[in-house]
């Protein structure tokens, strides 16, 4: 059975979830816009890290990251104004496509413990945004040294316009979503009015 690419799956959106959300045109199916990669450094002092970082977000998004300066000068931070605190990188396109492919069929599934990515980090403007605790869940640094490993974020830019629409597009893509239990009850301590009648 062939496997369908992430982008191959974009572009059976229409027809998948017309029927669940009444689309009549093409152009009203959900798409990805663009996804963007973050890294923050402000507590690393030492530049040749801050600058090994850099290097690294490179190799996974497979482009180059610019650098994120700070806008404000905080005292108890150490952080003066223009100093740079972090790596962003914003990716459209083939690479776009790339990356996400990377990120569903490779990164997640290599991720500790991994048991589906959290429904409510969808925002109300049907954008997600994903935490990677360990850089080295990508192919392109996995044989590097642990005492080296940092988080980024990802944040992936949709058209969706509501919440359910943007879970639904991302289910589509190949994204696994944690399950909740609806049925599941948390036990909730005695009161202190009960605690007396005993």
């Amino acid at each position: 059975m062939k496997h369908s690419t992430v982008k191959e799956n974009a572009q059976k959106l229409f027809e998948t979830m017309k029927g669940k959300f009444g689309y009549t045109n093409i152009m009203q199916a959900p798409r990805v816009v663009k996804v963007t990669l973050s890294s923050t450094t402000g507590s690393i002092k030492d530049p040749k890290k801050k600058a090994l970082i850099g290097d690294r977000i490179n190799k996974i998004a497979g482009q180059k990251a610019s650098v994120k300066s700070a806008k404000k000068s905080v005292a108890s931070f150490k952080v003066r104004q223009g100093d740079p605190v972090g790596w962003q990188v914003t990716l459209r396109g083939e690479r776009m496509w790339s990356f996400v492919e990377k990120l569903v069929n490779v990164a997640l599934p290599r991720t500790r413990d991994f048991r589906g990515i959290e429904a409510k980090s969808i925002d109300a403007m049907g954008n997600y945004t994903l935490g990677i605790k360990e850089h080295t869940v990508f192919p392109e640094t996995s044989d590097e040294d642990i005492k080296d490993v940092f988080g980024f974020a990802v944040n992936i830019v949709t058209t969706a316009k509501t919440k359910e629409e943007a879970r639904d597009l991302l289910e589509h893509l190949g994204f696994l979503f944690r399950k909740v239990d609806p049925n599941a009850m948390v036990e909730k301590a005695p009161s202190k009015a009960a605690k007396k009648k005993h």
